[in-house]
């Protein structure tokens, strides 16, 4: 058991958090966009949490089959709450190999997942074998506003990454890249806290992003998505 397992392990899911709900809905939405035109009949969510991207998925009516992989009882607890139609099986998983045969997915998708794991390109080489396409989506948090000593805290996120440094992750694991898409979370989550700031930073984010994307990416953070293929 890796030290990564035991404290994912640890965390308790109690039910679909509307913070959670908002979340999901910019996920689902990134993973339909860039994989509506590949096979998508078996999709194999890695780290599948409380469900939630499933949920969306659900809704959207994207792909014909779910299987669900996750560190935590409770996350799969919550999942098999769902009562999802399309689920076929979730499973309890080490938090880097896959217990499924090669190939046998059409869509591995790993959402917000690689910038918490302790041995991120395991988990990718494990993904690349299972599934024929790999969705990947993390935040672009390597910005100039980076602290510059790690401090824990309780997101969980141990790897920063920027749009080049994701993009070596995946080809370092023999991935190709075959499209990215870089955008700002909804609107809704930047108000859900009551913030009255909130839709003016969302606005100020968005606009930036549109007329200069290098350097609100320089500055903020921003959620990249990738769809990938092996390479070999």
């Amino acid at each position: 058991m890796t030290a990564e397992y035991q404290i994912r392990s640890a965390y308790h899911y109690e039910g679909e958090s509307e913070w959670c709900r908002l979340g999901a809905i910019d996920k689902a939405a990134n993973a339909v966009r860039l994989c509506s035109g590949i096979p998508h009949a078996s999709v194999l969510e890695v780290g599948a949490g409380e469900g939630a991207i499933l949920g969306q998925l659900s809704e959207l009516d994207f792909g014909d089959r779910y299987t669900a992989i996750e560190v935590s009882e409770s996350g799969l607890e919550a999942i098999r709450g769902r009562n999802l139609a399309k689920l076929a099986e979730c499973r309890l998983f080490d938090g880097e190999r896959i217990p499924y045969a090669d190939g046998q997915f059409d869509l591995a998708i790993l959402s917000h997942v690689v910038e918490h794991v302790e041995n991120p390109r395991k988990l990718l080489f494990e993904a690349k074998r299972v599934a024929r396409h790999v969705f990947v989506e993390v935040p672009l948090e390597h910005t100039l506003l980076l602290p510059q000593n790690f401090v824990a805290d309780d997101l969980g996120h141990i790897n920063p990454y920027s749009l080049k440094t994701v993009r070596w992750l995946l080809q370092s694991c023999d991935l190709e890249v075959l499209e990215e898409l870089v955008t700002n979370r909804s609107r809704a989550t930047y108000t859900f806290h009551g913030d009255r700031l909130g839709s003016l930073k969302y606005w100020i984010k968005q606009l930036t992003l549109r007329v200069s994307p290098g350097l609100a990416r320089s500055i903020w953070t921003y959620h990249c998505s990738l769809l990938c293929r092996p390479a070999s």
